[in-house]
């Protein structure tokens, strides 16, 4: 029962969450690279047409007020900063003959452009 307890806790740390097809993708490019040392960092950053643009990469560093969640042995850590733009958000990966990519479905997004990178 304190396993359920802490995992709860635990995603709550910046909440983001990350979809279970996210986390495949992501262990499957981290076996690629053979590193097992790297984590996935998502970041808010100014910039876009609509203010604000979406960061997704490895990172190997912790920095000081980073947020951190595993799901299904993927580590994400989001920074303090961007943590109040993407609590709530979550991570898929889709591979369909029309669309293969990470994509980021953000409710504190209030609109974004046509290309779906940047938001406010």
């Amino acid at each position: 029962m304190s396993d359920t307890t802490i995992t709860s806790e635990t995603q709550t740390a910046h909440g983001v969450t990350l979809t279970g097809a996210a986390a495949t993708k992501v262990k499957n490019l981290l076996e690629q690279e053979g590193r097992d040392d790297l984590r996935l960092r998502v970041a808010v950053q100014p910039g876009g047409c609509s203010g604000l643009i979406y960061q997704l990469y490895f990172d190997e560093r912790y920095l000081d007020g980073d947020e951190t969640v595993e799901f299904d042995g993927v580590e994400v850590i989001v920074d303090n900063m961007s943590v109040p733009y993407l609590d709530g958000a979550s991570i898929d990966f889709k591979d369909t003959i029309s669309e293969q990519g990470f994509t980021i479905d953000n409710p504190n997004a209030a609109g974004s452009c046509a290309c779906g990178d940047s938001f406010h």
